[in-house]
């Protein structure tokens, strides 16, 4: 029914009711405001600064610093870090624990530098894989039946101990999801202080030079329900990796 065809005795009734409803609310807002001890707020807060204040902007710690405390946050979020002087260490690093941990399969991303590991001979007895390299496999199943999964991380944040892995054709998400283990090699000039340091620049390009994904790593993924029940390696790898390298 349209409001013009409301009869006059009704607008009239209607008003009272909305007249009500506000009084009712003021009442119970004043209720509140007086059992805080305080005047009601009937104005808007300030709110001075918008995103992140000047003095966190400026925060930064020392080279070292950063390691270890992203070393420290990492491994508190049940992840495990360690650092090598370079990729021929990474290298050695990765030929360990694919023996400590009985490693069969192995997937890795289409990038230059984990080609130049040469892992098809360091690792000689190993099912590996390089992502999306074959127009014919079902690449997210070859991820998902992968004991291990090995990534270049792009960014570090050392305060939080996250990773920052972006994706594209050579870089699958499910190289970092789906094994059950995965490795994430991390440049040491790669590893910042805070993830704003990572978030402001990507703020900067263009929707179209977006990467396809970015993803954030930090540690194992854990999961639990309302009864608190934590469960390990539900939604992704139960064992993670960081090798610091520099």
């Amino acid at each position: 029914m349209a409001k013009r065809d409301i009869a006059p005795e009704w607008h009239t009734k209607l008003n009272q009711l909305d007249q009500q409803s506000l009084a009712e609310q003021e009442r119970f807002i004043q209720g509140i405001a007086q059992k805080l001890g305080r005047p009601r707020v009937i104005e808007k807060p300030a709110h001075p600064f918008q995103g992140a204040s000047d003095s966190w902007k400026a925060f930064n710690w020392s080279p070292e610093e950063r390691v270890e405390n992203f070393t420290a946050n990492f491994h508190a979020a049940g992840g495990h870090v360690v650092r090598v002087p370079s990729m021929d260490g990474a290298k050695a690093a990765i030929q360990e624990l694919v023996n400590t941990l009985s490693i069969k399969r192995v997937i890795h991303q289409d990038q230059a530098e984990l080609h130049a590991l040469e892992l098809d001979q360091a690792l000689p007895n190993i099912d590996l894989s390089i992502w999306n390299t074959d127009e014919d496999t079902n690449w997210k199943a070859s991820a998902a039946n992968a004991d291990l999964g090995i990534v270049l991380a792009d960014h570090g944040a050392a305060y939080t101990g996250s990773l920052t892995v972006l994706s594209s054709k050579e870089k699958g998400r499910s190289v970092s999801l789906l094994p059950t283990a995965l490795i994430v090699l991390l440049p040491i000039e790669r590893l910042h202080t805070r993830l704003g340091e990572i978030l402001a620049p990507l703020d900067q390009i263009a929707r179209k030079d977006l990467p396809a994904g970015i993803h954030f790593i930090s540690g194992p993924s854990r999961s639990a329900d309302i009864e608190n029940d934590l469960t390990i390696g539900v939604h992704g790898p139960g064992i993670v990796h960081v090798l610091l390298i520099g």
